[in-house]
């Protein structure tokens, strides 16, 4: 059967998992029209990933997805027990990341994490993005693409065998580990490679009384049963074994009982899984009109870090909004570079320091002694971007650093305060992840915006600090953001810092305009706040 007919969308996502179903958030979100399309007729019957960490949170707040997602208590950490069943002995208790006696105690964050199966979440994700405009089609594969100078072409069938042809601007790449868009592409990977292979078998059980210590994962260490368990937090559990074994229900009803360490239980045998557990990173993540995210990126093993799904879900987000500014106009193609200048060393640190921890030392042997583990909040809260997007984050700068540390240094995650505006409690993140955000608490710095925006082609939104916004700690603001009283910090729409003036120039707003046009790339060259 030929091409019946010939559909248009902006951005068409290839994948309807998690990330690819983020991204079409992030970008109807944006405005941007999208299209994800998904082979399988639904979501993957196993709950898969469960753990989503408090900067993915912080993007969902944005979207208006934050009140959907149930977040674990505050000060919750994933912890995890050697032992040799639930009912029976406990050895010990191990750490992702050793701990700090002398760390500061501070709030990086109005969200804690999230723990919720995947296959709970990906209908809330779906529900928003069509709420939002987006597209979203099952049961329809990708037959064919071929890309050119003026966007992508791409060749659809759906399950009663009809083609049709889309034509999009740009194509993103969510289709998994073996990506056949990468393949395509010729795109190499380079990390650790293949670590193992093994079985797990999924089931139904109430053994809540063993959550009660608040450890999640068990490592089952005892003759004859070698294995992982872990719970997603409904009533339902996996046990994950250390090999490639095909088991029979019989022989798996055992298993999980001899797991649980007694049999005077009822447990449902749900389905079974095969899993590869990998680390291989993209020589690059991003050809012509098309992009890698996710999978297809990066690989990388499960980790109490939640350096899996999170990452690609940072991905995208990272890529909407350079999307959307480039097909407004705003800004020209070029922006779209820095999305593999800054997202893939963002994955190699993940995956360095994957490797680094205890839980993966064993795959790396000797290599990693020499790399330094970053705490966790650096990790979350403190990595940094490199790239021509941000002014001022060179190469003698660590990868990342508590944001404390930073004090608002460019290319950074902008800090997350506590503010007051007429008697409404927010976070400073509550002002960025619409458009560009300049703030101040000088006034200079409003006519300033306001001239840049008029010269460069790109709209600022001035929040003035200590007027309407008011820090609940007076000197909070300038220490967090590294200012005096007459500086200014432009953050960009994914909520990064792309420039700051510790102090006020001469002329702010030409040093300003200068500054907006490199980052935003504004299609308005504007040297010396002149537009040419």
């Amino acid at each position: 059967m030929g091409v019946t007919r010939m559909e248009s969308t902006s951005v068409l996502v290839v994948g309807g998992g998690l990330v690819g179903l983020s991204a079409v958030v992030f970008l109807s979100w944006c405005g941007v029209p999208a299209m994800v399309v998904e082979r399988h007729a639904a979501s993957s019957p196993h709950p898969r990933a469960v753990g989503y960490t408090p900067r993915t949170m912080e993007l969902f707040r944005a979207v208006g997805l934050g009140s959907h997602v149930p977040q674990v208590p505050p000060g919750s950490q994933l912890r995890r027990a050697r032992v040799h069943s639930l009912a029976g002995q406990w050895f010990e208790e191990s750490s992702w990341t050793p701990q700090s006696s002398d760390r500061p105690r501070i709030e990086y964050s109005p969200h804690t994490g999230a723990a919720i199966a995947q296959d709970r979440l990906e209908p809330i994700l779906r529900d928003k993005a069509v709420e939002l405009g987006a597209d979203i089609r099952f049961g329809t594969e990708l037959l064919s693409w071929h890309q050119d100078g003026e966007g992508v072409l791409a060749v659809l069938r759906t399950r009663d065998g009809v083609e049709h042809a889309v034509r999009s601007d740009y194509l993103i790449a969510a289709d998994g580990n073996r990506s056949p868009i990468r393949e395509a592409l010729g795109v190499g990977r380079t990390g650790r490679g293949h670590l193992s292979t093994s079985r797990s078998v999924l089931f139904k059980a109430p053994l809540e009384e063993y959550l009660q210590e608040g450890v999640r994962q068990f490592e089952i260490d005892q003759p004859g049963l070698q294995a992982f368990l872990t719970t997603y937090g409904d009533g339902r559990w996996v046990l994950i074994f250390a090999d490639d074994q095909e088991r029979d229900q019989d022989t798996l009803r055992t298993m999980v009982f001899q797991a649980i360490g007694r049999t005077d239980l009822e447990i449902e045998l749900v389905n079974t899984g095969r899993w590869e557990l990998s680390a291989l990173v993209a020589d690059r993540f991003a050809s012509g009109r098309v992009f890698l995210a996710g999978d297809a990126a990066h690989t990388l093993p499960p980790s109490r870090g939640g350096y899996g799904a999170n990452t690609g879900i940072d991905d995208v987000h990272n890529l909407a909004w350079k999307l959307s500014s480039v097909l407004s106009g705003e800004s020209t193609p070029q922006l779209l570079d820095t999305y593999d200048a800054e997202r893939r060393p963002i994955a190699w640190l993940r995956h360095q320091q994957i490797f680094a921890r205890a839980d993966y030392r064993r795959h790396a042997g000797a290599s990693t002694d020499d790399i330094p583990i970053i705490d966790d909040d650096a990790m979350e809260f403190g990595q940094l971007y490199r790239s021509a997007a941000v002014l001022t984050a060179g190469d003698e700068l660590p990868p990342a650093a508590r944001p404390e540390q930073w004090a608002g240094q460019p290319g950074t995650r902008a800090p997350h305060l506590w503010l007051s505006r007429d008697g409404e409690r927010l976070s400073t993140l509550d002002l960025f992840q619409r458009g560009w955000v300049l703030l101040a608490e000088n006034d200079h710095w409003a006519a300033a915006a306001e001239q840049a925006a008029e010269w460069t082609g790109v709209t600022v939104d001035c929040q003035r600090i200590g007027g309407r916004l008011q820090p609940h700690e007076p000197e909070e603001f300038l220490r967090a953001f590294g200012l005096s009283q007459d500086g200014a910090t432009l953050v960009r729409p994914d909520g990064y810092i792309a420039w700051r003036s510790r102090d006020l120039p001469a002329q702010p707003a030409e040093t300003l305009t200068v500054a907006l046009g490199q980052v935003a790339f504004a299609t308005h060259h504007v040297t010396a706040g002149r537009t040419v």
